[in-house]
């Protein structure tokens, strides 16, 4: 955003950008009385300067200004600091700015300025209580929780492969304008037997089935979750599937799919066993975007013979996989492939087992459930990474690198001293760790201990909530403990063979649960807007073994 202020002959010529970034000028002109160039003039023309204009006036013009800038000027003088600790609005701007979030447009919640920044200030803090005491529990068999399993806008789903059973119920309905509860039962996903893969999305009451038929002609239905007909807003009732290029349908086999989705984007990866005449079979992914609003084909296709560790999207079009490197895809045209943004080298030979970015928090308008009472939404583009890899490291990397390209060329690898340790923190644990972020938060359990039984299994966990936002050190009003230093983690490679050291120092607050959760009854936990979600396996005499989700509002 440009600011240009002129004080010439009197005038005070000022013309700011619209704050929603259009090229859109306001200009606003304060002119003095004419007098003659006496030393009583030059007073009246330094009166005549911003300090002059009405209170409501200078905070009007100032929260067209960006979070620094305006700070910026906050701190020039005792006037205009008074103008910012007075203004409700002003500091508004520069706490969902701190927080990283975005001011939902168009919104038909009538809430006013202040209260809002009251709520978003105690919220903030309300996280570093961590008070980790169920406010609501639910049980369900443990046939009714196995592959995959998701908590999304207030909703749990799960889908589990060998049985072709899957379910919705709403955890949390206030979260949500519409919620959903269904059951599919065995053979009732799809026309054949058993599916592929399945896709929830309550955000926009769509259900994604992959399937395939006569071995590798591959569907992909759409459908509504409140009633399983076609869904109203996709271009047809399936998306078509093209094989890789180079070879028919006798020469590849599937040995697994995943399926992703964000917004008006659809995305399934295949892993593909490829027969040759004159050579062993060999391995290659296929990953296939669709815009499934607008068109049931796609041309927008990658592919490649090396390991895919996993891929997500990063929101405003933009496609991250992560392979040996990290490569930032544009996906805006479907209608052809994917252009490579930028590559950024990754900081070791590492096998990625996750790559978790939930963008379930952030809202888009353009669904049907978008939620008109919203004040504030995740913003998209300062958000954290999460990718786990097989030697049990946690990589948690700001997206801001992601979109700030600017001077960034697409044939050279970005060294990983250049973008990384500025804008990532690493965690190394002893065994599997359980983790989830939303938003700039982080949720990590910890494991403490020895199983006395399972020696390979730690004994409990312990969950740290960290926080990476701006303004963390400021909500957390002496609670938890800053994190600012930088931390290094020995990385092996090469079977022993090569040693190097990784130092991060993407500063974080940390706070850590006094609650201990034996780790053998620990399966996964979930972090979803303002609430903790812990699910836990119990067998007990009484119960029997049965899952019980707990739910934790902050």
């Amino acid at each position: 955003m440009e600011v240009l202020a002129l004080s010439i002959g009197g005038h005070f010529n000022l013309k700011l950008q619209s704050p929603l970034g259009s090229s859109n000028f306001f200009p606003m002109t304060y002119t003095s009385p004419i007098v003659k160039n006496t030393s009583h003039t030059a007073h009246l023309v330094k009166k005549a300067g911003f300090l002059s204009l009405p209170e409501e006036l200078r905070s009007y013009v100032l929260s067209f200004l960006r979070c620094r800038d305006l700070l910026r000027c906050a701190s020039v003088c005792k006037a205009l600091r008074w103008t910012y600790m007075s203004s409700s609005e002003l500091q508004y701007i520069v706490e969902l700015s701190g927080q990283q979030l975005l001011r939902v447009p168009n919104t038909d919640n009538h809430t006013a300025i202040s209260e809002r920044l009251r709520l978003l200030r105690d919220r903030a803090h309300a996280w570093f209580k961590f008070d980790l005491h169920s406010f609501k529990t639910i049980s369900f068999p443990t046939e009714m929780c196995d592959e995959r399993k998701a908590v999304i806008d207030g909703h749990f789903s799960l889908w589990d492969k060998n049985t072709d059973l899957a379910w919705i119920i709403p955890i949390v309905p206030k979260r949500s304008q519409q919620t959903f509860a269904r059951e599919w039962s065995p053979g009732t996903l799809c026309p054949v037997r058993y599916s592929d893969g399945v896709f929830m999305d309550p955000t926009q009451n769509l259900i994604a089935v992959v399937y395939f038929v006569h071995d590798e002609t591959a569907y992909i239905d759409l459908r509504a979750l409140d009633g399983g007909i076609v869904h109203p807003q996709a271009a047809g009732p399936k998306l078509i599937l093209l094989g890789p290029p180079g070879y028919d349908e006798t020469r590849f086999a599937t040995t697994r799919t995943e399926l992703k989705g964000f917004g008006r984007h659809i995305a399934l990866r295949r892993s593909l066993l490829v027969s040759r005449v004159d050579a062993w079979a060999s391995e290659m992914w296929q990953l296939q975007i669709w815009d499934w609003q607008h068109s049931t084909t796609s041309n927008s296709i990658l592919s490649d013979t090396t390991r895919l560790g996993d891929f997500c999207f990063l929101g405003s079009n933009r496609l991250l996989v992560v392979a040996i490197d990290l490569k930032i895809y544009s996906i805006e045209d479907i209608s052809q492939k994917p252009q490579m943004l930028a590559c950024f080298q990754s900081p070791e030979r590492w096998l990625v087992k996750q790559c978790l970015l939930p963008m379930d928090d952030v809202e888009r308008p353009q669904t049907q459930t978008w939620n008109k009472k919203s004040m504030h939404t995740s913003d998209p583009k300062h958000r954290l990474l999460c990718i786990t890899t097989d030697a049990n490291r946690v990589y948690i990397i700001s997206t801001r690198i992601f979109f700030d390209l600017d001077g960034m060329t697409v044939v050279t690898p970005i060294p990983w001293d250049d973008w990384g340790p500025s804008n990532t923190r690493i965690f190394q644990h002893p065994c599997e760790s359980k983790i989830h972020v939303s938003g700039n938060r982080v949720l990590q359990a910890f494991p403490v201990g020895t199983h006395m039984r399972f020696p390979e299994c730690p004994k409990e966990y312990i969950l740290h909530m960290m926080d990476f936002s701006p303004l963390a050190v400021t909500n957390r009003r002496g609670l938890g403990r800053v994190v600012k230093e930088p931390s290094t983690i020995d990385v092996t490679e090469y079977y022993g063979l090569y040693r190097r050291s990784l130092t991060t120092s993407l500063p974080y607050v940390e706070v850590v649960s006094d609650r201990r959760m034996e780790a053998i009854d620990l399966e996964d936990i979930w972090l979803d807007k303002d609430t903790i979600y812990i699910l836990n396996n119990v067998d007990s005499i009484n119960d029997g073994n049965i899952r019980r989700l707990e739910v934790i509002d902050v």
